[in-house]
């Protein structure tokens, strides 16, 4: 594996959840491997959940890691051809360019600006690090994806799962205020590739991008997706048109105990951080039926996993270099 972007990275998505669970139960292996590489993580955004557990298994196996917030460094500039007499004073050719000659990998978390789709979709501040980096590419978070959120759900739900088919739903849940797609768009291209049968509901007017969706079943009657659901991860997301735009009148989309009537042995997910009694309410994330710590605590293997594999593979290449 030489980059991790998203699902089209994995050769084999089942075969690489079985590998974190093994990873998880044998948390020494590898321990050594990744001696003498170094870890740039590099984070456009704040982070929690991502930046601990990536840097935690990055040492685990032995890395050498160093953390640089950009609010703490020169803000780059991304446009080509770009007259530089703004605030700007540095380019992004020449700052990944530096931090490719200083990393053997480059760990990027980059939400979206939610104000151009087209240039979101387009992923520009990951494709820039990795064209001038030149090094292999961990995503933390882009503006389309996050995929070791999703990686640790897989996780989670191979772990917790009482039948070899669960019914799985993505439901929209209200917030305060305009959310990025990269979670549930991510979540649902995982869960599909892992063969899911997952459902999506959500209020008219925010549909997901169909290139993620493409196999589930979606509606925008609620009660219609959760009834007899295994599984319920809820995510709130803004409108994809007009792009970024909130939507206002949902307050009824959240979920508590009482709504969960119909769905009696249903799980409850979520990626964090969580609003309560926003998105979802206090007795069903302090109940049994959550499952938000096990997610969180699965975002360690998930690093560890991902991470292991592609210090293989920058191995496998440098081994295939060395002249005999």
């Amino acid at each position: 594996m030489k980059h991790f972007r998203g699902v089209f990275d994995v050769e084999n998505v089942n075969a690489l959840i079985s590998e974190a669970i093994w990873m998880k139960h044998n948390p020494l292996a590898h321990a050594g491997l990744g001696k003498g590489k170094k870890l740039g993580m590099i984070f456009m955004n704040p982070s929690l959940r991502t930046r601990l557990s990536t840097e935690m298994a990055a040492r685990d196996l032995g890395m050498d890691v160093q953390v640089l917030n950009m609010g703490d460094a020169w803000t780059p500039d991304f446009e080509e051809g770009s007259v530089m007499d703004g605030q700007e004073v540095e380019h992004i050719k020449e700052a990944a360019g530096v931090l490719g000659r200083y990393f053997d990998m480059l760990a990027i978390r980059a939400f979206p600006g939610l104000l151009d789709r087209e240039a979101d979709d387009a992923e520009g501040v990951l494709r820039a690090f990795e064209q001038y980096g030149k090094k292999p590419i961990l995503s933390l978070e882009s503006a389309t994806r996050h995929p070791l959120q999703s990686l640790a759900d897989m996780i989670t739900l191979e772990e917790q799962k009482k039948k070899k088919s669960p019914k799985v739903v993505l439901t929209w849940a209200p917030h305060v205020k305009s959310l990025p797609q990269a979670v549930p768009l991510s979540f649902a291209e995982w869960t599909l590739a892992a063969g899911y049968d997952l459902h999506i509901a959500h209020p008219a007017g925010l549909g997901l991008d169909p290139r993620f969706t493409h196999g589930a079943h979606i509606t925008n009657d609620q009660n219609e997706a959760l009834a007899g659901a295994d599984f319920i991860y809820v995510k709130n997301w803004s409108k994809r048109e007009p792009y970024g735009v909130p939507y206002e009148d949902g307050a009824s989309w959240m979920l508590n105990e009482k709504r969960l009537d119909i769905a009696p042995n249903a799980r409850i997910m979520h990626c964090l951080p969580v609003r309560r009694n926003v998105e979802l309410s206090d007795d069903l994330l302090d109940s049994p039926r959550s499952l938000v710590l096990e997610q969180a605590e699965n975002r360690l293997w998930a690093a560890r996993v991902v991470l292991k594999n592609m210090l293989t593979d920058i191995l496998i290449n440098e081994k295939a270099a060395i002249p005999y």
